[in-house]
């Protein structure tokens, strides 16, 4: 069983090949079988995109028999989302899609437990921790990332997520800024480590390790005795 974690990006071609060990995982647990997809999106009432857009960057991996579960913002997955051999979340306002696992998460979780793959992308990635930045601009009211950033919130917020990985992620990081949100998480106490994935990366955590992929960067942050060290890893 592997986590795949991408940053973002719009390029579907280098998405899908960061999607590639993904699409395979879910081949191999499907024994002889074409594997099925779970390509599950959070959709603004006007987005007519990105059911396209995610279905390209799977198709793009390699992936054949793809269902699409697409409820807009407000709504709630049910436990027939996550029938599937592998499981792809895309991206969106990620309070959105914190909220809308809310029912299935711990269903979700044995799912993983039991070898299903699975993937995010951008928000999808958010979620993915047991405690998840969902986001926020403002820590007690001093900007430490781009309003731009904010999710439609106002000061940093961290919710229940997932619960797959055990470090907070941030996503398009060096793209949008949101490496300095992470580190002012991390600093405040409101999580005690995380990742910050560029566009076009993709973190794999497999038996308690995790590499890189793409061409971006991933950026580690954790509390030291100074403050906070960050490294850079790129793959």
């Amino acid at each position: 069983m592997s986590i795949h974690l991408l940053g973002g990006g719009r390029d579907v071609a280098r998405c899908g090949a960061l999607l590639e060990p993904f699409v395979a995982e879910a081949r191999e647990r499907a024994e002889g079988r074409t594997p099925v997809f779970a390509l599950l999106l959070v959709l603004e009432a006007d987005d007519e995109a990105s059911v396209a857009r995610f279905r390209g960057v799977l198709e793009a991996a390699g992936a054949q028999e793809i269902r699409v579960e697409a409820i807009v913002e407000g709504e709630t997955f049910t436990p027939a989302a996550i029938d599937a051999d592998a499981l792809f979340v895309g991206g969106g306002l990620t309070p959105a899609y914190q909220d809308a696992f809310a029912d299935i998460a711990a269903a979700l979780r044995a799912r993983v437990r039991d070898g299903m793959p699975y993937a995010g992308f951008s928000a999808g990635s958010a979620i993915a921790p047991q405690r998840a930045l969902v986001g926020g601009y403002l820590l007690h009211g001093v900007e430490v990332a781009s309003e731009d950033a904010a999710e439609e919130l106002d000061e940093l917020e961290v919710r229940d997520g997932l619960g797959l990985v055990p470090f907070a992620v941030d996503v398009h990081a060096a793209q949008w800024g949101t490496v300095s949100r992470l580190i002012a998480a991390v600093d405040a106490g409101l999580v005690a480590e995380g990742v910050a994935i560029d566009e076009h990366a993709a973190v794999i955590v497999s038996s308690g390790a995790s590499t890189v992929r793409g061409p971006g960067h991933v950026w580690d942050v954790a509390a030291a005795a100074s403050g906070v060290r960050v490294t850079l890893r790129s793959a």
